[in-house]
C-alpha cells in the first residue's frame, strides 16, 4: 500500500471510532430520552411464564363454552 491509501485507511478508522463512541455517549448518558423511554434497555428483566396445567386440543373439544371463556379471561 502507498502512503496516500494508508493516510486514507487511517483517517477512516478515525471516523469510524469517532462514530462508535458518540454512539456509546448516547446510549449509556443518564439524561438521554432514548434509554428513559424503553427503546433501549442496557439491562432488562427475563420474561418468565407459569403454567399451572396445559390445555390441549382434546381437552378444548370435551369442554363447554361457558370453561371456554373462563380460560379466556384468566388469560387475559
Amino acid at each position: 500500500m502507498s502512503t496516500e491509501q494508508d493516510n486514507e485507511m487511517i483517517l477512516l478508522l478515525k471516523e469510524l471510532v469517532t462514530k462508535v463512541k458518540t454512539l456509546e455517549e448516547a446510549v449509556y448518558n443518564k439524561d438521554n430520552l432514548l434509554m428513559k423511554s424503553g427503546y433501549v434497555v442496557v439491562e432488562s428483566p427475563t420474561p418468565s411464564m407459569t403454567v399451572d396445567n396445559t390445555v390441549t386440543g382434546d381437552t378444548i373439544a370435551k369442554m363447554d363454552w361457558s370453561d371456554i371463556h373462563k380460560i379466556v379471561d384468566n388469560i387475559g
